[in-house]
């Protein structure tokens, strides 16, 4: 993997007019452990192919009475997963606000990665467009399960 991880928001995010639009996810495992995950490898691809930076990696715990702990990354992976890459992945980006509101997206007693990356591939696209002066007034995502939970609510019942 190419990406220096341990740089700070100053390294991790360069000159931020030259940036892509920076994203978040919040990712509730079914378990304590990513044992044999084969999404993680994903990841790291995604990152060796030059199409996301990650600026955070962060695994926190919701416990049941609603309290957060942070993990290590040792603590989720097994080794099957490829996650060592990025242990210390910090920008300092993230807060413990921002860890606590992340965690609050998940149940008690479950474990979140929290992934906060650079879109790299978009970064020539948004730098022209702000040197042009526009500028991005919003954005959105659509979660694939309220898709098709969309879909399925279109389709005639049998």
């Amino acid at each position: 993997m190419t990406q220096e991880l341990n740089d700070g928001v100053e390294g991790a995010l360069g000159d931020l007019a030259e940036s892509g639009p920076i994203d978040f996810l919040v990712i509730e495992l079914p378990t304590d452990r990513a044992t044999g995950d084969a999404a993680f490898p994903h990841l790291v691809d995604l990152v060796d192919r030059g199409i996301i930076r990650v600026l955070d990696l962060v695994v926190v715990r919701r416990e049941e009475d609603g309290s957060v702990v942070g993990l290590g990354l040792e603590e989720l992976d097994d080794g099957s997963t490829e996650l060592a890459v990025f242990e210390g992945s910090r920008s300092g980006l993230l807060g413990d606000d921002d860890l606590d509101e992340a965690a609050s997206a998940v149940e008690p007693g479950m474990t979140a990665v929290v992934l906060v990356y650079e879109n790299v591939w978009a970064a020539p696209f948004a730098t022209a467009l702000r040197r042009n002066g526009a500028q991005l007034v919003a954005s959105g995502r659509i979660p694939v399960q309220a898709l098709i939970a969309s879909l399925d609510a279109t389709e005639p019942d049998a």
